[in-house]
């Protein structure tokens, strides 16, 4: 079955009755919100109202692979999923590559709306437009690799695409994640858990159907020359090489690498944890890209001494290792990639992974998790054996530490008490990633306002350090000067927060991966509108790519003011606000509380939405044709 790519399909999934339907999508709505995470967002805020439990049945989980996924634009392979986040109780939106958004829409469908909880476990088989609710009990506290087996095995085809949980999601625990084709990711805010809840174990789809675009011959020849663009940026040669942990050397060098729970912004021997090492090394194994992206920075590695069993595994790249490895304090190649490998397998993200390790480290450190809390385990900054032994009973919720650490570092530092939340690195319920806050300016608001909370993958602002002359190029482009790529400078960030969200919407919605439009920086917006416009035979501008991204960004704010967020929820963690940069050229940086309020400020101007609270003001949802949508969340 061939299908023009415009005329897109919305399957719904009612796990409760079993009952399954199909809708066409408005034409209107596509060009409003461009797809993907675009229409996840709007069909989230029609089916979950302010209120309800992110793990009850009334929680919906929404796919929405990008509209250009499954075509050969560059790297376009991206699905977006969609939730209210147990873990914050606010939007979430994660995003994996892989092959299961492509396989999805050659299936047929370009949404799948997933509701209800069914009595027992289950699992869905998607096969060329027939969608059939399969028995799943017998998949039920697998990890994620045998899961994948064994349906491939059940269905006869190995070439079948799956998104699956591991034990973390099945039990609940508030940083677990899905898994897509094996080795790809859609990780933090607890979106494997509400799959969990609604007795979810995997979806597995084949197509063997294909999207017509309507002006095919323009469309292959604009994205054939952004391919090749993209190979000459100078991102993309070190993301094949060594992935993005090729970045540790330099970020040690620089003294602003995360480490110890953020206490400190370098360690020594950090070249064991990089992409170079594992290159230079022999652990690398081989690469592999996602659909349609010829940049191939997934790499897969195996250890060689065996210290902690003999592994084979993607990755990591360079958030795991640094939550697994220098915020623990270790720098054992080898116990990161066994730390990877078991977070995988069990379905749990890294980066939240490692920051409630690395705060329990710190909590026992300073007495506040001792004796029988701990388990009896040492919890000392580079115990790799309590680390490791940690990772599995947080998925099993096993014993006192377990159970404390699967909910995340917000409630466990509300249970532990003392001091541990000023050292518990998290804002609005969610572990930050790695970039430090305190010295990184654009980061610390992009930070603040996220939705689901603070980490870089809604809001990528690379570009402010300006470490290459394509990121230099484009601070110069947004803000008129290249001086301001400087990322301790407080001017113009507000103005660069505001290009890299609308950017990255957009760049999600039509189902590109970032690392092509806010690390490097050949997909851009005018070709992302080109390229939409070609798929459907229409004129589209850049000004009106990024007018629905900001579309995007703004109904997804409008969804967290329903649930209750206002300005006073736009916080960074304490400590990035309160304990200075320790050591380093950047010694004594921080992103108190002045300066985050002044970026605040020129930020909600910048948006027009109110200043006191946050909320978008009438005269904006108007004017992004929101008022009918969000007007219930209006600031009069």
């Amino acid at each position: 079955m061939i299908r023009d790519i415009g005329n897109q399909r919305i399957l719904n999934v009612d796990l409760a009755s079993g009952r399954t339907w199909t809708e066409d999508l408005a034409r209107e709505d596509l060009l409003q919100f461009l797809g993907g995470r675009g229409i996840n967002a709007k069909l989230l805020y029609e089916r979950v109202g302010p209120g309800i439990d992110p793990l009850g049945p009334e929680n919906v989980l929404i796919f929405g692979p990008g509209t250009l996924t499954g075509t050969s634009a560059p790297s376009s392979g991206r699905t977006s999923v969609t939730c209210k986040g147990p873990a914050t109780g606010l939007y979430l939106k994660v995003s994996a590559g892989g092959h299961l958004g492509a396989e999805l829409k050659y299936s047929g469908y370009d949404y799948l709306v997933v509701q209800g909880t069914a009595r027992d476990p289950v699992y869905l088989w998607i096969d060329d437009g027939q969608v059939e609710i399969r028995d799943a009990r017998h998949l039920w506290g697998l990890g994620t690799r045998d899961t994948d087996r064994v349906i491939k095995e059940e269905l006869g085809d190995d070439e079948i695409e799956v998104g699956l949980i591991g034990p973390a999601g099945e039990n609940g625990v508030l940083f677990s994640c899905i898994i897509f084709s094996l080795y790809n990711s859609a990780s933090r805010g607890g979106v494997g858990a509400v799959m969990g809840s609604k007795n979810l174990k995997a979806i597995a789809a084949r197509g063997t159907g294909g999207l017509r675009l309507a002006e095919g011959q323009e469309f292959f020849d604009l994205a054939a020359r952004t391919r090749r663009e993209l190979a000459k940026d100078a991102g993309s040669e070190t993301l094949y090489r060594w992935g993005t942990a090729g970045s540790i050397p330099p970020l040690n060098e620089l003294s602003m690498l995360a480490s110890y729970n953020f206490s400190h912004v370098r360690i020594d021997d950090a070249e064991k944890i990089s992409g170079q090492y594992l290159e230079d090394e022999g652990y690398l194994t081989g690469r592999e890209s996602c659909f349609s992206c010829s940049t191939a920075c997934h790499r897969f590695v195996r250890t060689k001494e065996h210290k902690y069993g003999e592994v084979q595994d993607s990755g990591p790249e360079l958030e795991t290792m640094l939550s697994l490895g220098a915020e623990c304090g270790i720098v054992d190649t080898e116990a990161v990639i066994k730390g990877n490998q078991l977070c995988n397998d069990y379905g749990l993200d890294v980066i939240s992974a490692g920051h409630v390790i690395s705060w329990a480290m710190e909590s026992y450190e300073k007495g506040l998790i001792k004796g029988h809390q701990a388990d009896d385990l040492d919890l000392h900054f580079g115990n790799v054996d309590s680390q490791l032994e940690l990772i599995r009973r947080i998925a099993f919720r096993e014993g006192l530490l377990g159970g404390l650490l699967a909910n995340g570092t917000r409630q466990a530092a509300e249970e532990v008490g003392g001091d541990s939340w000023k050292w518990a690195i998290q804002a609005k319920g969610l572990e930050m990633s790695a970039a430090d806050t305190r010295m990184a300016k654009s980061y610390a608001l992009a930070f603040a306002v996220n939705p689901r909370g603070p980490d870089h993958l809604m809001t990528e602002c690379l570009a402010e350090f300006g470490f290459t002359e394509e990121a230099r190029a484009l601070i110069k482009q947004i803000t008129g000067d290249e001086k301001y790529a400087d990322a301790t400078l407080l001017d113009k960030r507000s103005d660069i927060v505001r290009w890299h969200e609308d950017c990255y919407a957009a760049t999600d919605a039509l189902g590109f991966c970032a690392f092509t439009s806010t690390a490097a920086y050949a997909v851009n917006p005018e070709n992302m509108a080109q390229l939409f416009g070609h798929a459907l035979g229409i004129q589209f501008t850049e000004e009106e790519l990024m007018m629905a991204g900001r579309r995007i960004v703004t109904l997804e704010r409008c969804f967290n003011v329903r649930q209750g967020a206002r300005r006073k929820d736009d916080v960074l963690p304490w400590r990035m606000m309160n304990d200075p940069v320790p050591e380093g050229p950047k010694k004594g940086l921080v992103t108190d509380r002045e300066t985050l309020d002044r970026l605040l400020d020129e930020y909600y101007e910048m948006h027009a939405w109110e200043l006191t609270t946050g909320i978008p003001t009438r005269e904006t949802l108007e004017l992004l044709g929101l008022l009918e949508l969000c007007g219930d969340t209006v600031a009069d």
